[in-house]
């Protein structure tokens, strides 16, 4: 059956394929987890987090998640500029997917 799938089957237009399209790299699934225990996170609060990402790839991985329409940027007009970062009600419904990885990988983590 999954010989079939692979075969017949046009990888580029699944769920599966889009879904992972969203959340590929190395940071995107960290920055949603975060956003998800925190709830409202500013950049500063998610690069300490995430420790070893430079500011433009965390920032470029920022706006592909906006684009994609899983978080939410909120600007407020004052100075220093405060911008605070949360999840989307679609970023939301993907966090019921991240849970079951973390699910997973705590049952199936092997031991040294």
């Amino acid at each position: 059956m999954i010989q079939n799938f692979i075969e017949n089957a046009d990888f580029e237009n699944t769920g599966f394929h889009y879904t992972l399209s969203l959340i590929s790299g190395k940071h995107k699934m960290v920055i949603l987890y975060c956003l998800m225990e925190f709830k409202v996170v500013r950049f500063n609060e998610l690069k300490r987090y995430l420790k070893k990402i430079s500011d433009k790839t965390l920032s470029n991985n920022l706006k592909e998640l906006e684009a994609d329409r899983l978080i939410v940027r909120t600007e407020y007009p004052q100075i220093p500029p405060k911008v605070e970062y949360t999840l989307s009600d679609r970023g939301k419904s993907l966090m019921r997917v991240l849970d079951q990885l973390c699910v997973w990988g705590e049952k199936n983590r092997l031991s040294d």
